[in-house]
């Protein structure tokens, strides 16, 4: 049953059965409503799904970056007031670099991407990098074109996400976010 959803899922079908119409890959970031239906293309990317993403990560021949954003701790909470963030259940070694797949990121976040980039790829822009977040999800498509943009020859989008990697039942652990180097914001 399980993998009869799989299948469904991975021919662009719900559970039900009925297609479900895909936007047209846009020329330029999405900026808002991150939670939608995603294309089926990434231009200079390769689009991959769950499948194909554990085979590369079985051989440890690509690097993982999930961007799943990461909420704040409210401003206004009360003084004493315990804050814990949401746990997040990825891809075995992946590097978290939250909030890197909004449409417009400040030069810090910039930064820090690209530093989780070289850190990802070893330093080579041709080195294989598979970019996810969650399903339908347009900050990992947001990433991945950067990326692209800033020369990454081997991307690899996983539009599914975790969500398609946990319905193959495969492996996921606990990660943190990336902390930024000593000296850097």
């Amino acid at each position: 049953m399980i993998r009869a959803l799989a299948v469904l899922v991975l021919a662009g079908l719900p559970a039900g059965g009925v297609a479900e119409e895909r936007p047209v890959e846009p020329s330029d970031y999405r900026m808002d409503h991150y939670r939608a239906p995603v294309p089926m293309t990434l231009r200079g990317g390769t689009v991959i799904g769950p499948e194909e993403a554990h085979a590369l990560w079985a051989d440890g021949a690509a690097g993982f970056i999930d961007v799943l954003p990461q909420a704040p701790r409210p401003a206004n909470l009360p003084e004493g007031t315990i804050w814990r963030d949401k746990p997040r259940l990825s891809i075995p070694g992946a590097i978290w670099l939250p909030n890197v797949g909004y449409g417009r990121i400040a030069d810090v976040t910039a930064d820090y991407f690209r530093r989780g980039l070289e850190l990802a790829t070893d330093g080579d822009p041709a080195q294989p990098v598979v970019l996810f977040c969650l399903e339908d999800c347009w900050m990992s498509w947001n990433a991945a074109k950067r990326a692209i943009e800033w020369g990454y020859s081997a991307v690899h989008w996983l539009p599914e996400g975790t969500d398609g990697w946990q319905l193959w039942d495969y492996p996921l652990e606990q990660i943190l976010p990336q902390e930024p180097q000593p000296g850097t914001p």
